[in-house]
């Protein structure tokens, strides 16, 4: 299948969603067009990852609509908890019989059932769907090793999937790191310490530990900027905005609410750390982006955060531990040697990042022929 017709992306709900995995799969979808493929880029109407009727139904009709020599692309969010679904229609040839033939490339961004706060029975379950619909794929694509190893360890594959590593764009210093300051010299102290946490207002990313954190170092000059989709889990924003509150923190924490990219780039422009507080990632987007404009970054150790870090670029705390974040961030606000060799650190680390058309052209290269 050298030049398979059409590209078939398939996604769960509107594509234009910003949050990582949308823009991972917008930047695929651009390094195949580049390369002179035409994409058609799918949003299944329905309810993810745990599926409804409609969800079921808008996957049936796009798997069923597609011609034998198409190459379809199918964001794990989409399929994970479909694999009843897809494996009856991969297994059907009499009933669809384009399906038997086409080729069928699966995306996974983490595995569904290591979100946060999910109760066994469900956890279980999706375990057992996202098994049938990997099965079902010609090839497995995996976003970081970490998730490569998970679906290794749990049996999903026979054989490790192809790791494709999302790239960054180039981005010039932000202006804190723009000093260059010497690893052996002090930073030069913060008027008022900028934290900049990037990430939708969902349990996952653990805004809320990053609010008791922050409770604990209130005697400390700094602001907590926020920015993420409150309405993908609109009860938890809430949550969330009342226990600000309930802290006093209502003047020291800015919510900014989703950003475009002129917006988000202003975020880091005045940022002097990014901190991303989540308790799971597949790989952690947010970290490159940070590291490629030269801002060093407190994270956690939670999924592929801590292979994602480059080394002497940032501080990484156990995933859910409150006061070690807050040690952390004590540590930034306070120690200007520190501050100092971790901006040096990003610096440094920025040079050696994968850009998007490199991870594009791997990805071209596994999706099509399997390399």
């Amino acid at each position: 299948m050298s030049a398979p017709h059409p590209i078939v992306f398939i996604v769960p709900g509107d594509p234009n969603q910003r949050t990582g995995g949308y823009l991972y799969d917008a930047r695929m979808v651009e390094a195949f067009e580049q390369a002179g493929h035409a994409v058609q880029v799918v949003g299944l109407a329905g309810q993810f990852p745990i599926p409804d009727a409609v969800a079921k139904e808008s996957l049936t009709a796009v798997l069923s609509a597609h011609p034998t020599d198409a190459l379809i692309i199918i964001d794990g969010l989409a399929l994970g908890g479909l694999g009843e679904v897809v494996t009856r229609i991969r297994k059907n040839q009499e009933r669809y019989p384009a399906q038997s033939r086409a080729r069928w490339v699966g995306l996974v961004h983490h595995p569904l059932a290591d979100e946060t706060g999910l109760d066994a029975e469900t956890t279980q379950w999706l375990w057992q769907q996202e098994k049938l619909a990997l099965s079902a794929c010609d090839q497995v694509i995996v976003t970081s090793s970490f998730t490569a190893s998970r679906l290794m360890e749990r049996g999903y594959v026979d054989t490790p999937p192809t790791i494709v590593t999302p790239g960054v764009d180039k981005a010039p210093l932000v202006k804190h790191a723009k000093l260059k300051v010497p690893a052996t010299e002090p930073a030069p102290e913060p008027t008022t310490a900028r934290l900049l946490t990037v990430a939708s207002l969902t349990p996952r990313k653990g805004h809320a530990v990053l609010l008791q954190a922050l409770s604990e170092i209130k005697g400390l000059d700094w602001v907590s900027e926020w920015v993420g989709d409150p309405y993908r889990d609109a009860d938890h924003a809430k949550t969330l905005t009342q226990r600000i509150e309930a802290l006093g923190l209502t003047d020291r924490v800015v919510c900014w609410g989703e950003q475009d990219a002129q917006g988000l780039d202003e975020r880091y422009e005045s940022a002097h750390v990014c901190v991303l507080p989540s308790f799971y990632e597949g790989y952690g987007m947010v970290i490159t982006e940070a590291i490629a404009r030269g801002l060093p970054v407190i994270t956690t150790d939670g999924g592929a955060l801590p292979t994602t870090v480059p080394e002497g670029a940032g501080i990484i705390v156990p995933a859910g531990d409150a006061q070690a974040l807050a040690a952390a961030l004590r540590s930034w606000c306070e120690d200007s040697a520190l501050r100092a060799s971790l901006i040096q650190g990003a610096i440094e680390a920025r040079e050696a990042l994968r850009d998007w058309s490199e991870a594009g052209e791997r990805f071209i290269d596994a999706a099509l022929f399997g390399r």
